[in-house]
């Protein structure tokens, strides 16, 4: 056998067979030995600006040099460390795809190569491309929010601009896995957001809140019946749905039934979900916070009632009294199926919130393609507010701005919590305080991944993953 050893030139692998001790060495100075101790010169990492130039001319893309090595003098070690986001970010801005590509393979190759010398300058290969992720796997997303350019590829914070990557669900994958870099104050913080951290310390905060919130309604719905307006003095209202559409003596009961599926269905999906506790800490705090905007309201504005058939009459309660109302109001979800009965917590309908807002969460929290379960959700939906309306409960501008604070709340919240840029903004903190605090952690859009959460039986585990 001939002993033979691999010498590296640049990024290419070269093949040098000896036959005898009298061989000469190679002539080649860019070349590194690795049948003995490489010169100390031959190290990418020793490299100067004017090699790496002459490495790309080899690779050719001589027409970066002036760019990279020239403008920018990048030399050994900031080549080891270049990624395809350097290239195609802000000051280098490369817009030819194929160039990117295959200068991006050609670096990869190099670092490969290297991977001694990139340990060396405290770089590992996780650094330079997440791993287990494919070089430029398809379905997924680049996004450059400064300069407003989408691209395919890998993930990287650059010179202040932040680039997110977000798979597609095509298996091998590893759908929704992204690799996100915070920067902040001079602390860079690496996360996988395809493993978002449940922070169920959060989430318990996040009960507590709506726990709280739910009991002060409670409350405040026993203070407004002591002030629901004398019927004979204040009659219903105008409107022209009441007006128009006869009362339905049954369908405020359809109406929270519609509520009750709703209710069902999430909770399934929170079951099955693998951020079940990222929604569910969404759902508390979107609960809470509208419901406390309706104790504002029902607090400031007595409406009368709207119906004759509403025995309404202002009750007067000692403090205990007050106290055992609020917590029989709190224990019954304020529901007449559960037999409770409530009189001037009109503005705005508390029942149109709930099943809205149940209808969003199985809506933004399942596939796109469940066209079915979208469908029914919708449904429950409208039919529920036409029921709360048949029925003669509220006012149609109740319904309507309740449907209209909660729709848009879910909106400007998810706007706000998948655009990274403004999440950590300090005018978000201000203004969000509550959202940042929640939000602070998770990267981008929650992936729609779901698994079985207990360990039996196993044929749900491997049915669900």
């Amino acid at each position: 056998m001939l002993p033979s050893c691999q010498k590296h030139v640049g990024g290419e692998t070269l093949l040098r067979v000896e036959t005898d001790s009298s061989t000469e060495p190679s002539e080649n100075t860019g070349a590194i030995d690795f049948c003995g101790m490489a010169p100390q010169e031959d190290r990418v990492s020793a490299w100067s600006w004017k090699q790496v130039a002459e490495w790309l001319e080899g690779e050719g893309f001589g027409k970066y040099v002036e760019l990279l090595c020239v403008q920018h003098r990048l030399d050994g070690p900031s080549l080891l460390a270049l990624t395809e986001a350097d290239l195609r970010c802000p000051p280098l801005g490369l817009t030819v795809l194929g160039d990117i590509k295959r200068l991006t393979i050609a670096l990869r190759r190099l670092q490969r190569q290297n991977q001694a010398q990139l340990e060396e300058l405290g770089l590992q290969p996780s650094d330079v491309l997440p791993a287990g992720l494919p070089l430029g796997a398809a379905g997924a997303e680049w996004s450059c929010d400064e300069a407003d350019r989408r691209f395919n590829g890998g993930d990287r914070l650059c010179n202040g601009t932040e680039l997110r990557q977000r798979n597609g669900s095509r298996p091998g994958y590893g759908s929704g896995l992204a690799l996100c870099h915070t920067h902040s104050n001079g602390r860079c913080r690496q996360q996988l957001a395809g493993r978002l951290d449940p922070e169920l310390w959060k989430t318990v905060i996040s009960c507590i809140y709506v726990f709280c919130v739910f009991g002060f309604t409670s409350f405040v719905m026993v203070i407004v019946h002591e002030r629901v307006p004398d019927m004979r003095t204040y009659p219903p209202l105008p409107d022209i749905f009441l007006d128009s559409v006869p009362r339905i003596p049954w369908a405020f009961a359809m109406a929270e039934a519609c509520g009750v599926i709703l209710c069902y269905m999430l909770l399934l999906i929170l079951l099955l979900h693998k951020h079940r506790s990222i929604l569910f800490r969404r759902l508390c705090s979107l609960m809470g916070t509208v419901f406390l905007l309706r104790c504002c309201t029902m607090f400031v504005t007595s409406l009368s009632v709207p119906g004759q058939h509403l025995k309404c009459a202002s009750k007067t309660y000692d403090s205990w009294g007050k106290i055992q109302r609020a917590l029989a109001i709190w224990s019954g979800f304020g529901m007449t199926l559960t037999g409770v009965q409530t009189c001037g917590d009109y503005m705005f309908s508390g029942h149109t919130v709930v099943i809205t807002l149940l209808n969003f969460f199985v809506t933004e929290y399942t596939p796109r393609t469940w066209n079915l379960i979208h469908t029914i959700s919708w449904v429950l939906n409208l039919f529920g507010i036409f029921f709360i309306l048949a029925a003669h409960e509220h006012y149609s501008i109740d319904v309507f701005i309740a449907f209209y604070i909660t729709t848009r709340l879910f909106l400007y919240y998810h706007t706000l919590a998948n655009t990274r840029a403004y999440q950590h903004s300090r005018r978000a903190r201000i203004w969000f305080p509550m959202f940042s605090f929640f939000e602070c952690n998770v990267n981008g859009p929650v992936p729609n991944q779901y698994n079985w959460p207990f360990s039996k039986p196993a044929f749900m585990k491997t049915l669900i993953g």
